[in-house]
Parts: structure tokens; sequence; C-alpha cells
């Protein structure tokens, strides 16, 4: 049951960076879940650690996800258009 929550989270946070970035229509939804992951992984992870809330479900924790899955997806837009 974890695992499918962690799935939801990721997607939501990929989707929400989706729509910060400036993204228009409805997102790709593999692409959001790899960012969703991603972003989770990294930038939760880092807020959480540094904010001192340990590795528990946090604002801080939540805040980062959406930030690192949208410095991600930038990264992936801006390798896009170079090639």
């Amino acid at each position: 049951m974890i695992i499918l929550w962690i799935l939801v989270f990721g997607m939501l946070a990929g989707a929400a960076a989706h729509y910060l970035t400036g993204g228009r229509g409805r997102p790709d939804f593999a692409q959001a879940l790899v960012v969703g992951l991603a972003g989770s992984l990294v930038g939760g992870l880092l807020m959480s650690l540094l904010s001192g809330d340990g590795l528990r479900l946090r604002p801080s924790g939540i805040i980062g996800s959406i930030v690192g899955a949208a410095i991600l997806l930038t990264g992936i837009r801006a390798i896009r258009r170079v090639t």
C-alpha cells in the first residue's frame, strides 16, 4: 500500500511542477511520475533534513518535493529545446 501512496504523491508533485513551470494543458503523466518521484527523492529529502524534520511527511518535504520536481522539469525542457 505504501508503494501506491508513493506513486500517487510522485504523480501529484510532478503535475504541480508542470503547472508551476508554465505548462499548458494536461501534463504527460509518465513524465510527471518520473519527475515527481525524482524531485521527491532529491528535493523532499534534502529539504526535510535541512529543516530538521527528519524523514517524516511534513510541509517542508512536500514543498521540497515540488520544487525539486520543478527544477528537474525545467532542466528536461531546456535540454529538449537545445536538441
